[in-house]
């Protein structure tokens, strides 16, 4: 998809190696984006891809609506992409070793709002906060086990 213009980054420090940060990463991430309200959501901004499928566990290739996987460092890098009517995105998160036993995890958003309708779709999701909102509260909750 290449490099598309920055739009936030979010970051949380979590007690706990790199391991056991990863692996509920790959976990929290595959239920995040099989919610019945995501794939709604997919199909009336027509998403792709529109459905979930690919590999399991998590990896590049898999597919859930709205995110596919695109690159896939294990303990590192998670990179997801996708697109639909009003943009082309991508969310990727980077796994950083601390000292004391802790790490740290970033998530990277990505995206390019075409036209119009694009510029009012950014200003509903990302102007309004409601994106950060999500980010901020999604990666909270990688702060407990």
């Amino acid at each position: 998809m290449g490099l598309l213009p920055f739009v936030d980054e979010h970051v949380v420090v979590v007690d706990g190696g790199v391991e056991e940060l990863w692996q509920r990463l790959l976990v929290k991430v595959g239920q995040a984006l099989s919610t019945g309200g995501g794939a709604r959501y997919a199909r009336v901004v027509g998403a792709v891809p529109r459905e979930s499928g690919g590999v399991r566990p998590l990896g590049v290739g898999s597919e859930f609506p709205g995110f596919r996987v695109a690159r896939l460092v294990p303990g590192r890098e998670l990179a997801l992409e996708g697109r639909h009517r009003f943009s082309s995105y991508s969310l990727v998160f980077r796994v950083e070793e601390l000292a004391g036993g802790r790490c740290r995890l970033r998530a990277e958003t990505r995206a390019v709002f075409p036209g119009a309708a694009g510029r009012v779709y950014r200003a509903l999701v990302i102007g309004s906060g409601g994106h950060a909102f999500a980010m901020r509260r999604m990666m909270a909750g990688y702060r407990q086990p």
